[in-house]
């Protein structure tokens, strides 16, 4: 999939959920972005889509039961994106 040239503006909420990235350097889990910064998940997902931010999935054990963490980074994209 080609990427294009031009370059695309940010939303204010999307601004400001990479600047909270950009201040974790070991990401920020799913879930304190959604529930307790109100940030939706398709937000996310578009910011993850375009290069500006990566996400990595591990399993963990909550009380026997297995749970599926998500940790958003933000990427090297995300971080030029921020600072034009």
């Amino acid at each position: 999939m080609a990427v294009s040239s031009r370059r695309r503006r940010l939303s204010p909420e999307q601004r400001r959920a990479l600047q909270l990235l950009a201040g974790s350097p070991h990401g920020v889990t799913e879930e304190l972005l959604v529930f307790s910064h109100g940030f939706s998940r398709r937000m996310l997902a578009g910011l993850i889509r375009a290069g500006f931010a990566t996400v990595k999935r591990r399993v963990i054990m909550a009380g026997g039961t297995p749970v599926e963490v998500g940790r958003v980074s933000i990427s090297a994209a995300g971080r030029r994106a921020i600072a034009a």
